[in-house]
């Protein structure tokens, strides 16, 4: 017993196996430089469809202006025979009214004035 005791436990003959101390995994996913690029043409991409967006939104504005602008006669011309329908009713009304005063003008202005003016246009609803 006191060979055991005094006996130190030395090496095998070779030398212990080496230790595997590195990491061996698998790449996952795709690398960084990778990664930036696909992030890089998602971004153009997604300007590239602003802008085309953009761009359909200023002609759509444009189609609409030149649209409003090819109106305008229309709705003028829609406006002046609706005032020529009102005055001629207000002058028949107006005629109806001053039927017995003795020297009254139907459609004289009662002001004493050459200049034009637009005549206000207003809606004259019965009492009833």
């Amino acid at each position: 017993m006191s060979a055991a005791r005094g006996t130190q436990d030395l090496p095998p003959k070779g030398g212990y196996p080496q230790v595997q101390y590195r990491r061996y995994l698998p790449n996952r996913g795709p690398s960084g430089f990778v990664i930036l690029a696909g992030i890089t043409a998602f971004c153009t991409f997604g300007f590239y469809r602003v802008y085309q967006g953009n761009a359909e939104r200023r002609e759509l504005k444009r189609e609409n202006l030149w649209s409003r602008i090819h109106l305008v006669p229309l709705l003028m011309a829609e406006s002046d025979r609706d005032l020529y329908r009102r005055t001629q009713a207000a002058n028949a009304r107006e005629a109806e009214i001053m039927k017995d005063v003795k020297d009254w003008k139907v459609g004289q202005s009662v002001y004493n004035t050459t200049k034009y003016f637009t005549p206000s246009s207003y809606v004259v609803a019965p009492e009833n």
